[in-house]
């Protein structure tokens, strides 16, 4: 079971130019600001910048299903076809996500918030 789509993650190339843009764009501050990522809330949504998304595979920006167990989901979609990108991994506070390409090259990311 999913609980939408909530966060979408853009890879950047300059994490500081890319700040500035989503700053004017949201009208916010981010509520992350670090060297690895810098993430924003808005409207509901969770808006991340990744500059380091490029070297991971990420060609777009990745929107992620909010699921309740990403260990099943992960291997509902592996099962189903698609090919692994990143396995489950905790990027910290037991945020775990993970990611894979579909058959017709689209990346789909799964996030599970911490229990």
């Amino acid at each position: 079971m999913t609980a939408g789509l909530q966060t979408i993650i853009y890879p950047v190339k300059d994490l500081d130019r890319a700040k500035a843009l989503f700053s004017a764009l949201l009208e916010v501050e981010p509520y992350a600001d670090e060297p690895y990522y810098v993430g924003f809330k808005d409207a509901g949504q969770d808006v991340g910048l990744d500059p380091h998304g490029h070297a991971q595979g990420m060609t777009g920006p990745v929107p992620y299903w909010h699921v309740s167990d990403v260990r099943a989901r992960l291997a509902a979609l592996l099962a189903a076809g698609a090919e692994l990108l990143q396995d489950v991994r905790d990027v910290g506070g037991g945020k775990l996500i993970a990611s894979v390409k579909d058959p017709d090259g689209n990346i789909v990311g799964l996030t599970q918030d911490p229990r």
